[in-house]
Parts: C-alpha cells; sequence; structure tokens
C-alpha cells in the first residue's frame, strides 16, 4: 500500500488520502515514493509510482497533477491540464481526482456533506495567509455544509519562523494561540493546522479533521524539505468515486 487513509467521517462516494515516502521506485534522496517530477528524480521512477497510485485508488480515473507556485489560485480538475499553474483544485465529476504535493505545507481536504462537490488546497504560510483557503472555500455555494480534514504537515514543535510570519497572521482568529517563543531571539514556532482550523472555524465550517502527523519528525514515513533539502514529495489526493465503485 502506497497511501495513507484517515478514520475521517466522509461521505460514501468520496474517498481520501495521502502517501507515504515507503513503497514506491524512486532511490538515492527521493527514496522510493516520490510523486514529483520537479525535484530532481528519475523520470521514470515517478511515472511507475503514479501509476502504482492510481491503481490503489478505486473509482479514480486520473489524478490533476498542478504546478504549486504557494499562491491562492484553485482550478476544475475536470478541464485543468498537467502543469496548470494553481494551488488548489475542486471537482464534482466522478473519476477525477483533486491533488496537491506536499513535503511540509499542509494540505487542506473539503468536501461538501452530501458528497456531491470536493476540493483540496496546499497551504504553505505564504498561501495560507494570502487566502488560499479562502478560495478554495468559494468553490462551495455553503461553507456550513463543507467538512474539511488537514493532513500530515510541519508540527508545532518543528515549524520555526521570523517576525514576518507571525505579522502574516496577526489578524487571524485565535492567531495568538498558534505561535510560541522558540529558542532563539526573534524566532517563533509556529502551528499551521491550527491556524488553517482557527480560519475555517470562523469561515462557518462546522467541523475540522486533523491527523497528528509531523513530517519534519517523522523521516520514516514523510518527505520534508526543511529538514532534508533535496527530497521527494507525497502527494495529497480527494475524489468521488465512479457509480460502479
Amino acid at each position: 500500500m502506497t497511501m495513507e487513509r484517515p478514520l475521517w467521517p466522509v461521505p460514501n462516494a468520496v474517498q481520501l488520502g495521502w502517501t507515504t515516502r515507503q513503497g514506491g521506485h524512486s532511490e538515492g534522496p527521493f527514496s522510493s515514493n516520490n510523486q514529483a517530477h520537479h525535484v530532481g528524480d528519475s523520470t521514470a521512477a515517478v511515472e511507475a509510482n503514479r501509476a502504482d497510485l492510481l491503481a490503489e485508488m478505486a473509482g479514480c480515473e486520473h489524478i490533476c497533477w498542478l504546478s504549486q507556485v504557494h499562491g491562492t489560485r484553485v482550478v476544475e480538475a475536470e478541464t485543468a491540464t498537467e502543469g496548470t499553474e494553481a494551488d488548489a483544485a475542486t471537482v464534482s465529476q466522478p473519476g477525477i481526482a483533486a491533488a496537491v504535493m506536499t513535503a511540509d505545507c499542509l494540505p487542506v481536504f473539503f468536501w461538501q456533506d452530501d458528497g456531491a462537490r470536493v476540493a483540496i488546497a496546499h497551504a504553505g504560510w505564504r498561501g495560507l495567509s494570502a487566502g488560499v483557503l479562502s478560495e478554495t472555500l468559494q468553490q462551495f455555494k455553503d461553507p456550513t455544509r463543507v467538512r474539511c480534514g488537514l493532513g500530515p504537515a510541519i508540527g508545532p514543535e518543528a515549524f520555526e519562523v521570523g517576525m514576518d510570519v507571525v505579522e502574516a497572521f496577526s489578524d487571524w482568529p485565535g492567531a495568538q494561540r498558534c505561535f510560541k517563543p522558540a529558542g532563539s531571539p526573534g524566532k517563533w514556532l509556529a502551528d499551521l493546522s491550527q491556524l488553517a482550523e482557527f480560519w475555517l472555524q470562523e469561515a462557518g465550517v462546522p467541523a475540522v479533521y486533523r491527523t497528528q502527523a509531523c513530517t519534519f519528525n517523522d523521516a520514516e514515513h514523510y518527505y520534508s524539505y526543511r529538514r532534508d533539502g533535496t527530497t521527494g514529495r507525497m502527494v495529497n489526493v480527494i475524489w468521488r468515486s465512479t457509480p460502479s465503485t
């Protein structure tokens, strides 16, 4: 198995999960289940890893692969071409997966309570502070009918940032609870998942589910750009199953 699936209460038609770094074909610093072409890994290894993943995704025929730029653009997965610059995707058509790659940044899953529409956002601190969650949530007519899940990301004990990051979230709900002083002067430890959860709750999302996994501290299972520099990427996927599954 190349994908972890959280025990979140999603509608029957909705499936989601994320890859780990285990069980793939890549070698060296990309060992072994790297899903990204842009990091310097073998093209053949990445394609083999992606093929294995798709074979494991029941009811999915296609994955929408984005070129992520730490922005706020959301695209329709049904019509986006591979390499489209965006940091979020939404989809209502069964059999097509919205996907974002991560290696410390926060993947945020969205699904409507009846399963009719799903979405996913790539939320590093820049995209998060710029409004990628707002842009993604706007793809749904009623935020009170949306549920969200927060996937593996760098944890609050590992994500050291400067005052520029603290200031970027100064007007966010509960921001003062999401930063604590680090050991170095002018440095803070930031809780990306908590920042996202507080914003989603303020926006009207009634339920936000989380995983406690930290990409930085779990080198066995997850890639971490901050920890390793040259490394692979996990992919986080959400889709509506085809009716036959």
